[in-house]
């Protein structure tokens, strides 16, 4: 694995972006006998599993070349959907805004996810709240600029609903009445409350919007109790990091930064089966930023 893991490293270290896309969950054997304790265990092994299997496979037509932009995918767990059973099955994504400020990033995750689960349109996108400083309020203003974004893909025919995540009835209120294309939907985290807040419920109920629950982690929660007061940027540098941990030559670029994650799923309609496919992991370098 050495030479296999100098040439990764030797990309690595030359390219500006990297698209790191894991796979079906399902695929990974590892991840059936051994499920992860955590949300950052699970997304680090299958960090380093991707990794470890893309190492194994480079060509040296692609270390000649040294691509700007490079494709980390393991061709057997990644499974796109059959066309003729696309009308029988529901395509959602929740997408996780990490280390960019800019709406840009939600396209480049949709059109990722569109692309490849070989869909033109994802059914439902639920967007995580985007990163904001330590002691400040999540309010419409962080909101907006994403929302806009979303909305232009509503509007494209390249998502058909949206929805927020872990917004209280104040913060859904605003959004609702701001917003053109109006929100169809709003995660509760299960480990913030036990029953649904009332005055939350009556607002959705009132503007036919869907409840659901989840159990996703915050930024905070993603690493050990001792990196608890990091940013969300310093948490996912850190992940990223122990992933790397592994390769011995394969060392971590000191300037790289997770930019977003996107975690799809697909509900087969006639069964009411659920598959959980990717977190697709996107994550780029950018000398202009460092993060210790």
């Amino acid at each position: 694995m050495g030479t296999d893991s100098r040439a990764a490293g030797a990309l690595l270290a030359r390219a500006r972006t990297l698209h790191l896309q894991t796979g079906n969950l399902l695929n990974w054997g590892r991840l059936r006998k051994k499920c992860p304790s955590t949300h950052s265990e699970e997304l680090r092994d299958c960090i380093q599993k991707t990794l470890n299997e893309w190492s194994s496979q480079i060509s040296p037509d692609l270390v000649r070349e040294f691509p700007d932009v490079l494709e980390c995918t393991v061709s057997h767990a990644v499974e796109k959907i059959n066309p003729d059973e696309r009308e029988e099955m529901k395509v959602s994504a929740k997408l996780f805004i990490v280390g960019s400020n800019s709406s840009s990033s939600t396209r480049n995750a949709i059109d990722m996810a569109c692309s490849v689960l070989g869909v033109a349109q994802l059914d439902s996108v639920i967007i995580a709240s985007p990163p904001i400083e330590d002691g400040v309020n999540l309010s419409l203003e962080h909101l907006q600029p994403y929302w806009e974004e979303l909305e232009n893909l509503v509007q494209s025919k390249k998502i058909v609903a949206i929805g927020t995540s872990d917004l209280d009835k104040t913060q859904l209120e605003q959004l609702y009445q701001w917003a053109q294309v109006k929100p169809n939907s709003n995660q509760v985290n299960l480990a913030s409350c036990c029953v649904m807040p009332p005055d939350l419920t009556a607002f959705a109920k009132q503007f036919d919007i869907q409840l659901l629950t989840h159990n996703d982690p915050k930024g905070s929660n993603l690493v050990p109790p001792t990196c608890q007061n990091c940013s969300l940027k310093q948490v996912s540098k850190k992940l990223f990091r122990k992933a790397f941990l592994t390769f011995k030559h394969m060392s971590f670029p000191p300037s790289i930064f997770n930019l977003w994650r996107c975690k799809h799923l697909i509900y087969v309609l006639c069964i009411g089966e659920q598959f959980i496919l990717l977190p697709n992991v996107h994550f780029e370098k950018c000398a202009a930023i460092l993060i210790i």
